[in-house]
């Protein structure tokens, strides 16, 4: 079964399009990338995919469920991270993760594990004691990442993940959105606007703009089709051409 099937996907906000025909496919257990510049409509794609918004035309299937329709099923295995998550400024990070294992899990130990994981995720230290009020915003980014990870959901999908974090730390979300992958074989869509942070961990990716794909599949195989070096070039190369 396909983690994400979408077909010709189309998205009317008013006159204005956001998405034309979009088409792609993720497979289970892997880590797709979805790129682009500003308002090329990446964040349009991810909300219908988590069942937020519904598409004027087109489908789209997790797991073979349709994302509204299917929402009850859905809502266990489907985690989302949208690009301007918010915090909660008056509680302290470890109150905010314990808060969210507790809805996810009825089991208290399970609860317990989820909110062990997410204190190991976020990497703060005794910070996670304080209030959020309190963090800068890579610190709150870092609670967020952890927030959506640490229910080990069989999809999650990620707006730009690592936004607002230092370099150290941001490799550190890659290792973990790999190994998530990995060990609990969490599928992931993801977008960001680092492309060698897309390079090095997504199998596939497709490249949108206006509202449209220009590309999609594997990596080494965009490289090679194109006759590009990496993928900035890529996306230099296509997102110039349409504007052109």
């Amino acid at each position: 079964m396909k983690a994400v099937e979408a077909l010709k996907l189309t998205k009317y906000y008013g006159a204005l399009p956001a998405l034309k025909d979009v088409s792609f496919t993720v497979e289970t257990e892997d880590i797709y990338g979805l790129i682009g510049p500003n308002g090329a409509g990446k964040t349009t794609t991810f909300r219908i995919v988590a069942g937020l918004i519904p598409a004027t035309s087109g489908t789209v299937k997790v797991f073979g469920l349709d994302p509204i329709s299917g929402q009850d099923r859905l809502k266990r295995m489907v985690s989302y991270l949208p690009e301007d998550a918010g915090t909660y400024r008056n509680i302290t990070g470890y109150e905010f993760l314990r808060m969210i294992a507790e809805i996810y899990f009825e089991n208290r130990s399970d609860a317990e594990e989820a909110l062990e994981l997410g204190i190991k995720i976020s990497g703060l230290g005794d910070r996670i004691h304080d209030k959020m009020k309190t963090y800068s915003k890579g610190m709150k980014r870092r609670v967020q990442v952890a927030r959506v990870l640490m229910v080990k959901p069989r999809l999650t999908i990620l707006d730009e993940p690592t936004a607002g974090l230092d370099v150290i730390y941001s490799r550190e979300v890659r290792s973990i959105i790999t190994e998530f992958s990995k060990e609990f074989g969490t599928t992931v869509l993801m977008s960001s606007h680092n492309l060698v942070e897309v390079e090095d961990i997504c199998q596939k990716v497709a490249l949108i703009n206006r509202g449209r794909i220009l590309a999609e599949g594997y990596v080494d195989e965009l490289l090679d089709k194109y006759s590009v070096k990496n993928l900035e070039e890529l996306f230099i190369s296509l997102v110039r051409g349409v504007a052109e």
